[in-house]
């Protein structure tokens, strides 16, 4: 039995300038008979606590100050809110603890995002998994712990749930298992060596577009054949550390036009030099600069980078424009805390632009050259940049009458 859920607060609304951002990157193409889900992806939903403002690591047996924190949904949560902030339709299927983390997660990710979370399930006495994260020079550290989510039939005991390896999971939600994804336009994948996931081959013969990333392989063997699900994907979106593992090349340049044999489009992250990606369809090629900001948490940046792609792949954009596109998603990002707290709105992406055009020391004919695309897309800006979008901390309560 699915508890009753309490409202927790998470201090002020969700996304106050919401009404004032809507943009639908699809609208255009939009058609009655077109799939009500977007893009649909499932994962380890964690409550992220982040640390910023120190000025360098821990150092053991001493006490740090950090002199920022937040905390938000992390883990699969930053992928579902930068796709949902760009006016994708989004669907996830995770399991959610039933203790106050889980609660708020859930109505940071519902009620304030406007996810679809008709495919996850609240698990009764399971905690939910939590990562605490560090940022300082431009780099960060994170500690996380918790339990593989049981079967929603199981009863997980006072272990927590802990499976026999002590990973971390997702369960199956009930009635939908995640071998029958929901018709979707995409799917987002994390691919994992070793671990093919029987719903992205279903996701894929349902019409899906598949777009997967990779995370570090801890195995050391770096092998594409250990990735049986890059055969459904139509994208693949490694760093360039991985790709140039994977495919055994000393350039990340050589080794995206090595993946375009696998893929369609094969989309290398570059750090502070941008991206770089081949159409291994057509043989074109793309490579965009980075955006140079001042870097206050990179946490979750890499995520945004895929919904900003995502959403120009799905909106027919060109290949370059999908990669400014994405950097420059992910460049806002990583300006404030949090992972999914940080996933900026079309507002805030229009209050950039109308920013970058006055600011010294920018090429404006450049400038406009590169981003010219965005100005049919883009709403006016309420205010010369976006406000917040919510108090980044948990269970505020309201004020009592005096």
């Amino acid at each position: 039995m699915v508890p009753v859920r309490r409202r927790i607060t998470t201090g002020e609304p969700a996304v106050t300038e919401r009404d004032n951002d809507v943009v639908d990157p699809l609208g255009r193409l939009r058609a009655p008979t077109d799939p009500a889900c977007d893009v649909f992806l499932t994962g380890t939903v964690f409550l992220d606590i982040i640390f910023t403002g120190l000025d360098s690591a821990p150092v053991r047996g001493t006490e740090s100050w950090a002199r920022g924190m937040g905390s938000s949904p992390g883990g699969v949560a930053n992928m579902a809110t930068a796709l949902a902030r760009l006016g994708l339709r989004t669907s996830l299927a995770a399991a959610f603890g039933d203790d106050h983390y889980g609660e708020y997660c859930w109505d940071a990710l519902e009620q304030g995002e406007g996810i679809d979370l008709s495919l996850s399930r609240t698990i009764a006495g399971w905690h939910s998994p939590v990562t605490v994260s560090m940022a300082y020079d431009d780099e960060r550290t994170m500690i996380s712990h918790g339990h593989a989510a049981p079967p929603a039939d199981v009863d997980p005991g006072a272990d927590g749930g802990l499976g026999a390896d002590g990973g971390l999971g997702i369960a199956p939600p009930v009635g939908a298992p995640l071998a029958c994804p929901p018709h979707s336009r995409a799917a987002i994948a994390s691919l994992v060596p070793g671990q093919p996931e029987d719903w992205v081959a279903r996701a894929a013969r349902s019409g899906a577009r598949v777009f997967a990333d990779v995370g570090w392989d801890d195995t050391g063997r770096w092998d594409l054949a250990a990735l049986p699900d890059l055969e459904h994907c139509e994208a693949f979106l490694p760093n360039a550390a991985e790709a140039m593992r994977y495919t055994r090349t000393d350039c990340p340049r050589a080794a995206a036009r090595a993946l375009a044999d696998k893929v369609r489009y094969a989309v290398v992250t570059l750090g502070s030099e941008g991206a770089y990606a081949v159409d291994g369809a057509t043989g074109e090629t793309a490579e965009v600069p980075a955006i140079q900001v001042a870097a206050l948490d990179p946490t979750g940046a890499g995520d945004v980078f895929v919904a900003g792609f995502v959403t120009g792949t799905l909106a027919g954009w060109p290949l370059a424009d999908r990669l400014a596109f994405a950097g420059l998603t992910a460049a806002l990002s990583v300006q404030e805390f949090g992972g999914s707290l940080s996933a900026p709105t079309w507002g805030e992406i229009a209050a950039w632009w109308q920013q970058a055009q006055r600011c010294d020391g920018q090429d404006p004919a450049t400038l406009r050259a590169r981003y010219a695309f965005l100005e049919r897309l883009l709403p006016v800006p309420a205010r010369p940049w976006a406000l917040r979008r919510a108090v980044p901390t948990i269970g505020f309560r309201p004020a009592r009458a005096s």
